[in-house]
């Protein structure tokens, strides 16, 4: 009734009808729906929806009483990428993301019930012609019993607010870090309102602005783009790509800039022309300068493409990220540096022992800049002997039976694991080392050379990288004595 009051030409009269459904909207925003707990025993259903920026779903049970009641509420805001696709691939995106948030719910069930608002849905598992992306989310679907019902937009009304969260709405308006040029402000810190950077207030010999919009001059597409849209024309119109006169569209004129959006409900943003300085100026401020702080390549991406725009701008930022020398520096490695083999399971208590160095450690007290690690594969006992970068194959075994094991343990010992490192030190774990330590008991012992032993290179990880940072925290600071 009080959609009707907002036509065209109607006539103002309020009838009690409108005042009860006035009441009803003010009872429905100063309370909240209590959630239903699934029930197994009923059949389940899902509401889902599609928007030009968000997708939302909900999963839904009748009750006891009949009445229609909410187990979940999913939303999300799509990806740049996902704001292209056609309205039916949005659509199909709405329904598969609410398979994967209620797999648990869904999966094995009889039949349940998918309603949509968008009607083409209901024959989307029988096209004949399928892209690649719908042929997967198809397989997808296969491991689902369900139907897929139409439900009319103005019904689907729970699931269309879902997609339309204002806060995921682009278009709203973003904050910005706003610096102010005081000549005293070396005392003062910026107030950040976001995490958002504006290039537009960083003061430089040339401004940004100027900057970019010299360069469109020295960029043959974009010189076009802006002869056009600063004197339309079928002249200029035929100047243009093929490419680019398909999507002039997405071109608009601000001021002496020019910026591209995808539709009327993206965000405009600055077009950079074909000028490698200008761009990688642009990410250095947003990955490098103290406000970017070093972001990943993701956010990295993400907080360029809010203000900016130019072709294969992705591409660009990884390639930056991946070759920025301090994130290679400081940040750890995701991958492992060399492949870890599997020994055989040890048994007993230093019956299988494995051993290597660490060098390159700040001196001790002695001069020692190396340590010799012995470490039992059973009870990864770790036995650490520090040692000069001059050690010999004779001195290792020396260690190896005087300082680190008694002869019982010894005696008992069948088999030793050294791993193979640089030729720089191979030769202490050489042949003259299992000579001496096998002639110092008078007992042969089976050995093995290895590339990487895990529990050795964990142990030396260990004492790297916690003991030794924690103990030696300033610069040229002496190691302790490890005696």
């Amino acid at each position: 009734p009080l959609s009707s009051l907002l036509k065209k030409d109607a006539t103002w009269s309020w009838r009690p009808e409108h005042q009860v459904a006035f009441d009803s909207v003010k009872k429905s925003l100063a309370s909240a729906p209590i959630l239903m707990l699934p029930d197994d025993a009923k059949p389940f259903h899902v509401v889902c929806d599609a928007s030009d920026f968000a997708i939302g779903c909900a999963l839904m049970q009748f009750d006891n009483e009949g009445c229609e009641r909410v187990v979940s509420y999913q939303s999300r805001q799509m990806k740049p990428a996902e704001r292209n696709y056609p309205v039916h691939d949005k659509e199909l995106l709405a329904m598969r993301y609410a398979l994967i948030k209620f797999r648990v719910y869904l999966l094995g069930e009889q039949t349940f019930a998918v309603y949509t608002d968008h009607a083409s849905l209901r024959t989307a598992m029988k096209s004949p012609h399928l892209s690649q992306r719908m042929a997967r989310w198809l397989s997808f679907f296969a491991e689902y019993n369900f139907v897929v019902h139409y439900k009319p937009g103005k019904n689907n009304i729970l699931a269309d607010a879902l997609s339309r969260r204002p806060d995921y709405d682009p278009r709203a308006t973003r904050g910005h870090q706003v610096i102010d040029e005081d000549e005293d402000d070396e005392d003062h810190c910026a107030m950040c309102l976001t995490s958002g950077v504006n290039l537009m207030n960083v003061t430089t010999e040339m401004p940004l602005r100027e900057e970019i919009a010299v360069a469109y001059n020295d960029d043959a597409v974009y010189a076009a783009i802006l002869a056009h849209l600063l004197s339309p024309s079928d002249k200029t119109l035929r100047a243009l790509p093929n490419n680019t006169r398909n999507q002039i569209n997405r071109y608009q004129l601000d001021g002496d800039l020019l910026t591209y959006s995808i539709d009327r409900f993206d965000a405009p943003r600055i077009t950079i022309p074909n000028d490698d300085d200008l761009r990688a100026r642009i990410i250095h401020e947003f990955h490098d300068s103290p406000v970017g702080g070093h972001l990943g390549r993701e956010k990295t991406f993400a907080a360029v493409s809010r203000d900016f725009y130019w072709p294969h701008m992705y591409k660009w930022v990884r390639k930056w990220v991946r070759t920025c020398e301090i994130c290679q520096r400081v940040k750890p490695s995701k991958s492992s540096q060399a492949p870890l083999r599997p020994q055989p399971i040890a048994t007993e208590a230093w019956r299988s022992v494995s051993m290597d160095f660490i060098f390159g450690l700040p001196p001790d007290a002695d001069g020692r800049t190396g340590v010799l690690v012995f470490v039992d594969r059973f009870s990864k006992m770790v036995h650490l002997i520090p040692v000069s970068d001059t050690i010999t194959a004779a001195e290792s075994a020396v260690h190896f039976v005087t300082r680190s094991f008694d002869t019982t343990a010894y005696l008992n010992r069948s088999s030793l694991t050294a791993i193979r490192g640089s030729r720089r030190h191979s030769g202490r774990v050489s042949s003259n080392f299992w000579e001496r330590s096998c002639s110092c008991q008078r007992r042969r012992i089976r050995r093995r050379m290895v590339k990487r032993s895990g529990s050795t290179e964990s142990s030396k990880m260990s004492f790297e990288v916690t003991r030794l940072r924690s103990l030696v925290g300033a610069p040229f600071c002496r190691l302790p004595s490890l005696r």
